[in-house]
């Protein structure tokens, strides 16, 4: 008997010692469970005798008996010289093609001779006297049933087809295309064998997912809703779409590194790491403009790139510190022109995705992308919101005395810039819904943009608001290299008074502008928040696989 079982008898009257256990104690606890099953199998024991149900042996940190069950049956298929997982399959044909060849085109009880090799999950099973029924289901939810016989199989196999095949198990028939007596259509097997044997049971199919399932476990959202699958697919639609549009106005796709000596090209707390090599620290990428902007230097006029980015910020409905982020640069374009691009971006991939530029959210809401769409300026509509004129020199006092009247949060590091804003999202930030373009925002929260070429103190950006969000934004690019220094300087200077979001000294993108950057138009926008604009789905929902804190 191991150590690990001798410690878990020990502490049988101090449960919470049992929680202590080390992932490598309870990874070979766990083997050793597994083994112990496998011996107990190899010896001549049957199933059922092989397994502990109460985990007598093991204790409460091994294995539930169903994975129990499991192993045992692995091990017989193994003893049986049954491959559990066998290296290939004749599988000659897709679920979702036969059902799509035959699908109402067969009467009840009608036969044909096409053989086909099909596999997929096992969602349903039930074995009754010398015919069993099983439906399989393909990645993308198509379901088929099959009926194996113990006329086509033969006893022994058809036996051993209701020892071995559990929920959950990738199953392999290959035999003729029937429609049963009930007209269902189906796969009367002549050859059966498990592709892949389940060790871990399937949820209720039949119950939905708690949202600590689906985060933490997105591959059983994959197999139990549809939802989900369709989201993944969504995604990749949407994604070759924006390429498909780049490519069609001549943009170049390009990769720019994650590892970065200087932080930039966004305000935002970037995540640190070691380079062990080179013994200096590095961040990860919080967006990729600074490089992206090097190529227009170096010539390439239409660039873009769908990247990951970090940010070692909050987590809530639109943010994840791990996301996808699209941002695209044209060389004597402006603000005006990207944002026209932009649009064009998010309507196509509405019709790539879902058809039309009208979609249908999660909630049943109906939300159009078509058409022209609003604008705003953010000093115009904030002087609305509070029936007195603000402009760029409006003070900081006063602007701070305004946000005090009104409750809005201030910051540690303030300017009249991020007081601007920060008034403006008060009134405005949760209640554009239709598509809106916010436009010409403070020079002080913009250290990339091109200063307004006829309202001074404002720069030539916008953001897009859809249904109370921000989904992107634009600039014209600063690509005069005394004024970005001058402005890099200022980010510097914040950073070093505890403005954790501010941007550092790049000097060899300096250089790079200094070496000429043609007049540029530049948009980005997350392909997660795309999604969210799209479906209505929540950000966790739009990543397939996202960050969750540990439970251990």
């Amino acid at each position: 008997m191991t150590d690990f079982v001798e410690r878990n008898e020990r502490s049988e009257d101090t449960p919470e010692q049992e929680t202590q256990m080390t992932t490598l104690e309870r990874a070979q606890l766990l083997f050793d469970q597994d083994q112990a099953i496998t011996d107990r199998v190899n010896q001549g024991a049957g199933l059922d005798d092989a397994i502990d149900p109460s985990n007598r042996e093991f204790g409460p940190h091994a294995s539930p008996e169903q994975v129990q069950m499991r192993v045992a049956k692995r091990a017989l298929m193994l003893k049986e010289g049954i491959p559990a997982y066998p290296v290939h399959l004749d599988v000659t044909d897709r679920i979702e093609h036969v059902r799509a060849k035959y699908e109402g085109k067969l009467e009840a009880g009608e036969e044909t001779e096409d053989v086909v090799g099909i596999a997929g999950r096992v969602l349903f099973v039930r074995n009754s006297g010398g015919l069993c029924f099983v439906q399989l289901s393909a990645g993308d939810g198509t379901a088929i049933q099959g009926m194996v016989s113990k006329k086509e199989v033969g006893a022994d196999s058809l036996k051993l087809f209701k020892q071995l095949v559990d929920l959950g198990d990738h199953l392999y028939l290959r035999g003729r295309v029937i429609a049963s007596k009930t007209g269902e259509l189906s796969v009367f097997a002549t050859e059966w064998a498990i592709a892949a044997k389940a060790l871990q049971p399937l949820p209720a199919l039949h119950k939905e997912l708690s949202d600590e399932q689906r985060t933490r476990k997105p591959y059983l959202a994959m197999i139990a809703d549809e939802s989900t699958r369709n989201m993944v697919r969504q995604r990749s639609k949407v994604v070759s779409s924006l390429r498909r549009t780049f490519e069609q106005q001549d943009f170049l796709e390009v990769e720019t590194p994650m590892l970065q000596t200087v932080h930039g090209g966004a305000a935002a707390r970037p995540f640190t790491t070691h380079m062990n090599a080179f013994d200096i620290d590095l961040f990860l990428r919080i967006a990729p403009e600074l490089f992206l902007k090097r190529c227009l230097v170096g010539g390439i006029e239409r660039v873009f790139e769908i990247n990951r980015d970090f940010r070692n910020e909050g987590v809530d409905g639109t943010h994840a510190p791990e996301f996808t982020m699209l941002e695209a640069y044209q060389a004597y374009g402006t603000y005006d022109t990207i944002g026209e691009l932009t649009k064009q971006l998010i309507q196509q991939s509405a019709i790539d995705a879902f058809g039309s530029t009208k979609v249908t959210l999660l909630n049943g809401e109906e939300y159009d992308f078509g058409g022209e769409w609003k604008t705003m300026t953010m000093y115009g509509s904030l002087s609305e919101a509070l029936g007195e004129e603000i402009t760029p020199e409006s003070s900081v006092e006063h602007l701070g005395a305004i946000a005090n009247k009104l409750g809005v949060e201030r910051d540690d590091v303030e300017n009249h810039g991020k007081l601007v804003e920060h008034l403006w999202e008060h009134f405005y930030e949760d209640k554009l819904y239709e598509p809106t373009f916010v436009r010409d925002f403070p020079v002080e929260t913009s250290p990339l943009v091109k200063g307004h070429r006829s309202k001074p103190g404002m720069v030539e950006k916008w953001d897009l608001y859809v249904r109370g969000f921000e989904l992107a934004t634009g600039y014209s690019e600063l690509n005069d290299p005394v004024v970005q220094r001058e402005r890099f300087i200022q980010q510097a200077k914040d950073a070093a008074a505890g403005d954790a979001e501010a941007t550092d000294i790049d000097e060899d993108f300096l250089e790079a502008l200094g070496v000429g950057m043609p007049p540029t138009g530049g948009m980005g926008m997350g392909i997660d928040r795309l999604l969210i604009a799209l479906t209505g789905a929540t950000i966790r929902e739009t990543i397939t696989f996202p960050l969750v804190k540990p439970l251990n």
